[in-house]
């Protein structure tokens, strides 16, 4: 097993003082030997970049637990990367919730995003409480915290919630997952900064001051963009939109990976610009286009990244 140096709060908390942004990728666990493959040389191709975490998903409604802990097993044993392991409260009882944690533990994971998760009937179907278990990410967060030292983080919403009243209750909400333990969170997927500056500072109005670290995804097709759309609850804005299709009719598919890439380029280096933390890039278990979005925007390790600039020169660049 890898050794870690400090705690993943500990680690956010220096790089947040120092002013250095933080980087990390999300990956999700393989449903068969070939997407296992997948996974490893997307792993092994952010490895050299020293990422500050990488984190596994659960699938919809839970129903990849085990192959996410063992998955992130195998990132703590196996590589020099830290794991955030996905917690969901779907599905489970008390008892398999602190059955999942103490594989964590035994695993040598001390990190973990306690998330409510979607209904198992998927998005836009009533979340049901298991009769054992837990119905708000916010109860999650309060048992990890009984649990021992983790480093929790939560999710935040640049955009509304789908059952919140509106955006400040869901502020509301990160603060008081905030006050109960959580350490940092990580948004929803999301495509104009002002909704990351909006979030930050509703939460910030309710006392919340942990790091907050964007979401995001290079879209690399019209077709990915249509279905991240669906399924996040994250509409593609139609400026972004019409870039897509206008390279789509200009250049094929190659045009409209690179449109999303440097769309996402130019999302990163503002959202660097406004203050935050760092990124968080959803990869789809493909790290490519995650990749030259980060080297572009000089995150990781120096040494890997040759195209590396500051976020200032990158956003100067793309003006």
């Amino acid at each position: 097993m890898a050794t870690r140096a400090a705690p993943l709060q500990d680690v956010l908390a220096a790089l947040r003082a120092d002013g250095r942004p933080s980087l990390s990728f999300e990956f999700f666990p393989p449903r068969d030997d070939a997407g296992e493959q997948v996974l490893w040389r997307s792993l092994r191709r952010v490895e050299p970049l020293e990422p500050t975490f990488v984190s596994v998903t659960y699938g919809a409604g839970g129903s990849t637990r085990d192959r996410t802990v063992r998955a992130t097993r195998a990132l703590a044993e196996q590589t020099t990367m830290s794991p955030v392991a996905h917690l969901t409260c779907v599905s489970a009882s008390r008892a398999e919730l602190r059955r999942v944690v103490g594989e964590y533990v035994d695993a040598g994971v001390s990190s973990v995003l306690a998330l409510r998760g979607d209904p198992p009937g998927g998005p836009g179907t009533p979340f049901e409480r298991h009769p054992e278990g837990l119905g708000t990410a916010l109860e999650l967060v309060e048992l990890l915290r009984t649990l021992g030292g983790f480093t929790v983080g939560v999710a935040a919403f640049p955009q509304p919630h789908p059952e919140s009243a509106d955006a400040d209750a869901d502020a509301r909400v990160l603060a008081l997952k905030a006050r109960a333990g959580a350490s940092f969170a990580v948004t929803q997927l999301f495509f104009e900064a002002r909704l990351y500056t909006d979030l930050v500072q509703r939460s910030l109005d309710h006392g919340c001051d942990i790091p907050v670290l964007p979401g995001l995804m290079p879209m690399t097709s019209l077709k990915q963009a249509g279905t991240v759309a669906k399924l996040s609850g994250s509409p593609v804005p139609e400026r972004l939109a019409e870039r897509l299709a206008e390279a789509e009719r200009t250049g094929g598919p190659e045009a409209v990976r690179r449109a999303g890439v440097q769309a996402t380029v130019e999302l990163g280096a503002e959202l660097l610009e406004a203050g935050a933390p760092g990124l968080h890039l959803y990869t789809l278990n493909r790290s490519s286009a995650s990749l030259e979005v980060a080297r572009s925007l000089g995150l990781g390790s120096p040494a890997s990244a040759p195209v590396a600039a500051d976020a200032g020169a990158a956003l100067a660049a793309v003006r």
